[in-house]
Order: C-alpha cells, then structure tokens, then sequence
C-alpha cells in the first residue's frame, strides 16, 4: 500500500502544479495584446491541459485504490474524509473550468479580465491548503 501511496502523492503533486500553472497562463493570455504571444500562450495551455488530465486521472484512481484498501469505511471519525471528497470534486469541476476556458481563449471567446484570473488562480492553492490540513490533522 505504501506504493500506491507513493503513487498518489507523486500524481497529485503533478496535477496541482498544472492547476497552478494554468490559470497563470490565463492571466498572461489576458493581458496579452500581441498575436504573436497570443498564438504561444494558446499552445501552450492547450499542451498542458491535455498533459495533466491524465495526471489527475491517476491521482484519481490511486486515491480509490487507496481508500478502497481501508473497505470505503466512513465512519465516525471520518468526517474530515468527507469534507476531502467533496474538495475533490471541487478541484475536478474546477479542471473542467479550466478546460472550457481554455477553448474559449482558443476561439478568442474570452470576456474575463485578468484580474479575474488573478483569484481563479487562487482556488487550487486554498482547497490544496485545506486537503493537507484535513488529511494530516484530521480534525473531525
């Protein structure tokens, strides 16, 4: 199980640097006025949204593997793995956020400031912050 933990902690790290750097892209892309970066910036966060999806896809079935090892067992005491769950599909709804902006910057489709993407980009670092706090300290 250790591997598998490993394994985990190796794809998640993986996926929450894509979800950092993304949305950082965005911020450059929005501010952007030249074709030339647009055209850069359009490639490269198309690349790396089709590179960290697998990413997350893996960190994804490793955590199941792993919760799965302790029989999906939810009971008391295991409230904080409730609120952790629910973070998770949070981070995957935000990935599909980030998915449909990235095609709307694609199709030069964007109406969003870049100071809007400022604070999106700030979404994955909080439910980072709480996961850790919640997966270490297990505080309910």
């Amino acid at each position: 199980m250790l591997w598998v933990k490993a394994l985990h902690i190796i794809f998640i790290t993986s996926w929450f640097a894509g979800l950092f750097y993304l949305p950082r892209l965005f911020v450059n892309h929005a501010m952007s006025t030249d074709h030339e970066t647009i055209a850069r910036l359009k490639l490269m966060e198309h690349k790396l949204i089709r590179f960290m999806t697998p990413l997350g896809i893996l960190a994804l079935i490793f955590g199941i593997w792993l919760w799965s090892y302790f029989d999906f067992y939810m009971g008391p005491g295991w409230r904080w793995m409730h609120v952790k769950l629910t973070l998770v599909a949070v981070l995957i709804a935000y990935h599909g956020w980030c998915w449909k902006i990235c095609k709307d910057f694609a199709a030069n489709r964007n109406a969003r400031s870049h100071r809007w993407f400022r604070f999106f980009n700030e979404i994955p670092v909080l439910v980072l912050a709480a996961c850790v706090i919640l997966v270490v300290v297990k505080p309910f």
